[in-house]
């Protein structure tokens, strides 16, 4: 039998597939149908509400908004704009409007893109109420003068906002965090991607047989949700959070991106980075001025969570972002399994860095262990030298990541020799420095 390239890209590129059409938003039906379809795949997802009104630091949870039918009608009786058929057609939260305009009304309520006229945009008005149409810059031009049936069958209601949440117990209580948003509507890379890399990581960590952390997975709204989320745990998260990574744009083929900490320095960075040095051939490397997503409110001045970001093509940064182009093509099963491979390796990583120090005064005697050649050769040192140069770094202050840097391995390759030394007594580890 051949063999399937990617299953596990086609498998989250087939869940992607199921949760494309579904029109989310930061509150609604939309989240709630998605996070329902979720828990079929993760065992343990807990869904959560949060009524409207309730606030969270200097926020407050916005009323919820659901959708049920929109359209515009032309002068000649032809739908022309169709919520049904894309859902980025309508503004999201727009407020219910059923009116005749002329035109030069209505197209104050349009939205496109002259510099890329074939795309609907997304545009959003969560926090003021206002309506309107997102069209292709191309429809726009071709309109005609005269009225319109306007029609958006949409509520505005108290209610709530919908996330979910995930927690796999390890052998502590330290905890790693993955975090990601359930909030956009019809868009792959941007939205989707970094649902189903979680849900296939949660998959993953809950069939390992051992885990030294435990693992906290969210689906939440962007921005008001990770804000609301730290206003009722943010002392927990301090206290147990040892690294954290936020989910997202982890599905096309064209890169990988980091995007660091505002510390820049955490266990979180610290992974990311050598990760990406030693397992991709290269990635885009950002500054936290270049922050967009939820690493805003992890890494806030008074939070300060080790959170940072590794991604794909980042937000904001390939042409099909915040698009009807951000489509099933652009995400692709290899895509989305070289972001899950690469997010994986970080926890990984994780599970295994902890300090070593060496047992023994001077060089150790490889040879009556059976770890260095009995005939020395110009090749014999180089055939040992990671082993050797490990060791020579091994004095119990210095991490296996700090030490992999230094002697520039992949590691992951050293911990396979770590596991080795420590085996013939001449390694001791521990997960603080000695």
């Amino acid at each position: 039998m051949k063999e399937i390239k990617y299953p596990t890209g086609r498998a989250m590129h087939q869940l992607a597939t199921e949760l494309f059409p579904i029109c989310r938003s930061l509150t609604g039906q939309g989240v709630r149908t998605t996070l329902n379809l979720l828990t079929q795949h993760v065992i343990g997802l807990q869904v959560h509400e949060v009524a409207s009104g309730t606030p969270a630091f200097d926020w407050v949870i916005p009323p919820e908004w659901n959708i049920h039918d929109a359209y515009v009608i032309d002068p000649s009786g032809q739908k022309i704009i169709d919520f049904k058929k894309h859902n980025l057609h309508v503004m999201g939260y727009s407020e219910p409007v059923d009116c005749t305009l002329e035109y030069s009304q209505l197209v104050s309520h349009l939205y496109s893109l002259p510099e890329q006229p074939s795309a609907i945009p997304y545009i959003t008005s969560y926090y003021q109420r206002r309506w309107g149409f997102c069209i292709t810059h191309e429809q726009l031009q071709a309109l005609p003068l005269g009225q319109y049936k306007v029609k958006i069958d949409s509520s505005l209601t108290d209610g709530h906002m919908t996330y979910g949440e995930l927690f796999i117990a390890g052998e502590t209580e330290d905890e790693i965090l993955l975090s990601t948003y359930i909030c956009h509507p019809s868009m792959a890379n941007n939205e989707l991607s970094g649902p189903v890399v979680a849900t296939f990581l949660a998959k993953w960590l809950q069939q390992c047989p051992t885990r030294r952390y435990s693992y906290r997975i969210v689906f939440l709204p962007e921005t008001i949700g990770s804000i609301y989320y730290l206003s009722k745990h943010l002392e927990q998260l301090q206290k147990n959070v040892k690294a954290g990574f936020v989910l997202t744009c982890l599905g096309d083929e064209r890169t990988y991106s980091y995007l660091p900490s505002r510390l820049g320095s955490t266990l979180a960075d610290r992974v990311a980075t050598h990760v990406l040095k030693h397992l991709v051939s290269a990635f885009d490397s950002y500054r936290f001025l270049d922050r967009g997503s939820d690493e805003r409110q992890y890494c806030a001045p008074g939070v300060d969570l080790p959170v940072c970001s590794v991604m794909r093509s980042k937000y904001a940064e390939y042409p099909e972002y915040h698009t009807s182009l951000d489509d099933l093509s652009l995400v692709t099963p290899a895509g989305l399994e070289g972001g899950y491979d690469v997010l994986q390796a970080c926890l990984k990583l994780l599970e295994h860095n902890a300090f070593y120090k060496v047992t023994v005064k001077c060089e150790p005697q490889m040879g009556k262990r059976g770890l260095y050649p009995t005939i020395s050769t110009k090749d014999s040192t180089a055939q040992v030298a990671n082993m050797m140069n490990f060791l020579a770094y091994a004095d119990g202050t210095k991490d296996l990541i700090e030490i992999a840097d230094i002697i520039e391995v992949y590691a992951g390759d050293l911990y396979d020799i770590a596991i080795v030394l420590e085996r013939e007594g001449l390694l001791k580890q521990s997960f603080v420095p000695h």
